[in-house]
C-alpha cells in the first residue's frame, strides 16, 4: 500500500468510525407527564380569564 495513502485510508476511517455514535436521553415518564398537566393547567386558567400565577422567581422580570 502507498505510505501515502495509508494514513489518508486511517483517518478517513477513524472520522467514519466515530460519526456512528447515537446518544440516548430519557425524561422519567412521571416528571414529564406533571409537566404537561402542569403548562395544560396553565394555558386553561389563560383560556378562562383567570388571573395568570405569580412567577416562582420572586415576581422580578428577566
Amino acid at each position: 500500500m502507498n505510505a501515502v495513502l495509508r494514513p489518508i485510508l486511517l483517518a478517513a476511517l477513524l472520522v467514519a468510525s466515530s460519526a456512528c455514535v447515537t446518544i440516548n436521553i430519557y425524561f422519567p415518564a412521571a416528571a414529564a407527564e406533571k409537566a404537561a398537566d402542569r403548562i395544560i393547567d396553565e394555558v386553561w386558567q389563560l383560556r378562562e380569564g383567570a388571573p395568570t400565577p405569580a412567577p416562582e422567581n420572586g415576581g422580578t422580570p428577566q
